[in-house]
């Protein structure tokens, strides 16, 4: 879609689409609560197991394990029950709830891995306004990086794909966003180590600004710091 010296600031967009967890809130505290408790029933090494949980869905990351005897559905609707229950340190992105205030409301997306029951109620604790179009985990029969999520998003906005900017902040979501055809911008707020990537970061969505010109684009401008 773009040169290889261009950047997502070289463009104008007709929306914005962002995943949910670690890119506009932070919930891997309370995400790994539960998910640490589960691992460790099933006996799994539970520092390894919740490397692979970010991103993706509770159903697709249980039917990697291919755990002997596990209902996974039945399993991804108790991990699913247990993190609506439990919120506690679930914080916006710093700057994303003024940001995502900013933009006009039929040019902007959420697309998580997570059912929409637990979507709905991480916004609400982060003090986000949930977007007109969500597409959540019941979606799709296919989850992250499978490019479905986003295009289906698009298509909802009225929006052709190669004209959206999509905010990501894990490897399954960059993988969904690129495949989708779309530029990604990655957000490393809630990274614990440096990730590497070809991709625009930001680290919180009070380094950039949003412009709208008359032909109603969106165009990602920096801040300028004093």
């Amino acid at each position: 879609m773009s040169a290889k010296s261009s950047t997502v600031f070289d463009y104008r967009y007709r929306a914005f689409l962002f995943d949910m967890d670690g890119t506009i809130l932070n919930s891997i505290a309370a995400a790994e609560r539960v998910w640490a408790a589960w691992a460790k029933r099933h006996g799994l090494d539970v520092e390894a197991f919740l490397t692979t949980i970010h991103g993706a869905r509770a159903i697709d990351t249980i039917t990697c394990q291919a755990l002997p005897g596990v209902d996974a559905q039945a399993e991804a609707r108790g991990i699913t029950q247990a993190e609506i229950e439990d919120v506690e340190g679930v914080v916006a992105i710093p700057g994303a709830v003024e940001f995502l205030k900013s933009l006009p409301a039929n040019q902007w997306a959420v697309v998580t891995s997570a059912p929409k029951a637990l979507a709905l109620r991480r916004l609400q604790a982060a003090g986000i306004v949930p977007p007109a179009v969500m597409v959540t985990a019941e979606d799709v029969v296919r989850g992250k990086p499978d490019p479905t999520c986003y295009q289906l998003s698009a298509q909802r906005l009225g929006v052709p794909m190669a004209q959206c900017l999509v905010f990501e902040d894990a490897s399954v979501g960059i993988c969904a966003g690129e495949a989708s055809g779309a530029n990604v911008m990655v957000v490393t707020s809630a990274h614990r180590v440096p990730m590497t990537t070809t991709h625009s970061t930001i680290d919180s969505y009070e380094q950039v600004q949003v412009q709208r010109d008359e032909g109603g684009c969106l165009r990602l401008l920096r801040r300028q710091v004093a």
